[in-house]
């Protein structure tokens, strides 16, 4: 089977004849990706509970036991789906874990049925393709296989298919670490938040995503009495909020490098060459160096990861044309550094608007997580399957700049790893967007690297 791969992905990625793959493991994740991206599994009119029994049924049909395939639901369309394939118990379980639910997606913003699965050249087509339907499609067809192959592992294997990552009331991996936490615990779990990446057609590394920054936003808000717009007055509360957003938009929280950035630098400083790979070697040192860290920030993507970031979104003042604004309102949105004090980058935020009439008052809760070490025993495996498969590809840990349900697992004591395998292009990303897709090669390749990669670390 191992000597067909190469050929079968030629066959699928230039014969549009083809449309069928021709081993059967290939087969049945194409199969089970299609069957979940036509149910709509949006928080407005989807229901995620239909997509976890169609699952359940899959395992069910493929000899799991009852009791080791539940579907659990907080309310009616919001269920989740936990399976288990039992191993010898040598091992504490590992937990493999995607969300079922998705983003909306409307019609008429699309070139096809966002709801339809559609393989049109070398691309599957369909919301949930690329996050994160993708990964749930093939930790089902890994988890029958096993079962197909009589496979023992050494320690339990769980699946969690869960719902509203994505948002809505009533998040699957906060739900099931308060009610089954017992169902889902595990040494360690995989998710998504990692992939490959491809540049000017060339696959260049494989990344981990180890960490992730907090999300929390904060109104910022000035109240004056007002007044008729006839007669102006200096104190103006626009006037105020705008003079403090300047004073934000001109400062950078400090330069604070962890575990997993660090990685990340050190190991993208050997893909890169000039000036650039300079710039990451010299902020590696103590303390980082201030030039080099400049040049860096001015990458948008290197500075979110440098610093924590806050960043004015929202703006609202005034109630009437004719009339001087008794409030101004800004949103300002941060995105928290690990392992940083969130009463702290408040107290930063007060400083740098350096003015008492500003108030600064979080819109929601924080949840922080730290970042789950890189681990030996889970690094090695992804290392050496990544360079069994794409030779001179490099496994990179990455921080995430964004948020997944990773951060739930870690906070419950759960390491977590976003690694998918799933490779993409660096300029083609619509994850969340118009026409989202991928590649068929790319989830074929990624199917036979985690189907690897879970055997590794269950053997």
């Amino acid at each position: 089977m191992t000597g067909m791969f190469p050929f079968l992905t030629l066959l699928i990625f230039f014969g549009s004849a083809f449309q069928q793959p021709q081993n059967p493991p290939d087969a049945l994740a194409r199969d089970i990706l299609k069957e979940l991206i036509e149910i709509n599994t949006t928080d407005s009119t989807g229901d995620c509970t239909k997509a976890a029994q169609a699952m359940a049924a899959r395992l069910l049909a493929a000899g799991f036991a009852a009791e080791d395939v539940k579907v659990l639901a907080p309310a009616p369309r919001k269920g989740n789906l936990v399976a288990r394939l039992r191993g010898t118990g040598a091992q504490r379980p590992l937990l493999l874990l995607a969300h079922l639910d998705v983003v909306e997606a409307r019609r008429e913003d699309w070139t096809m049925d966002p709801f339809t699965f559609v393989e049109q050249g070398p691309y599957f087509y369909g919301r949930g393709t690329s996050d994160d339907k993708g990964m749930a499609a093939i930790w089902i067809a890994t988890l029958i296989r096993f079962k197909q192959e009589g496979f023992q592992p050494n320690r339990d294997i769980i699946v969690a298919l869960t719902a509203d990552e994505e948002g809505g009331r009533f998040n699957g991996v906060q739900w099931l670490l308060r009610n089954h936490r017992d169902l889902i615990d595990a040494s360690f779990a995989l998710n998504e938040g990692g992939g490959g990446e491809i540049k000017n057609g060339k696959r260049v590394l494989n990344s981990v995503q180890a960490s992730e920054k907090t999300y929390l936003s904060y109104r910022l808000e000035v109240t004056n009495p007002g007044g008729h717009s006839s007669r102006p007055t200096k104190d103006n509360a626009i006037y105020r909020l705008a003079d403090g957003l300047n004073r934000l938009g001109r400062f950078e929280f400090p330069v604070k490098l962890n575990e997993v950035t660090s990685a990340y630098f050190r190991k993208m400083a050997d893909l890169s060459s000039g000036p650039a790979a300079a710039d990451m070697r010299a902020i590696l040192k103590t303390p980082p160096e201030a030039r080099a860290a400049e040049r860096l920030s001015q990458t948008p993507y290197d500075n979110a990861l440098l610093r924590t970031t806050c960043v004015p979104t929202r703006l609202d003042a005034g109630h009437a044309d004719n009339a001087l604004p008794q409030a101004a309102r800004a949103t300002v949105n941060c995105r928290i550094l690990p392992g940083e004090s969130v009463s702290e980058i408040r107290a930063t935020l007060v400083r740098v608007l350096n003015d008492s009439r500003i108030s600064v008052t979080p819109i929601e809760s924080a949840v922080t997580s730290e970042a789950s070490a890189l681990r030996p025993e889970v690094m090695a495996p992804i290392e050496r399957i990544t360079s069994e498969m794409w030779p001179g590809v490099v496994v990179v840990p990455v921080m995430a700049t964004g948020a997944t349900d990773g951060l739930f697992l870690r906070n419950a004591g759960i390491p977590t790893y976003g690694v998918s395998g799933i490779f993409s292009d660096v300029s083609d990303n619509r994850e969340h967007g118009r026409d989202e897709r991928i590649g068929i090669v790319a989830f074929f390749e990624a199917r036979e690297f985690l189907f690897r990669l879970v055997k590794a670390y269950t053997s």
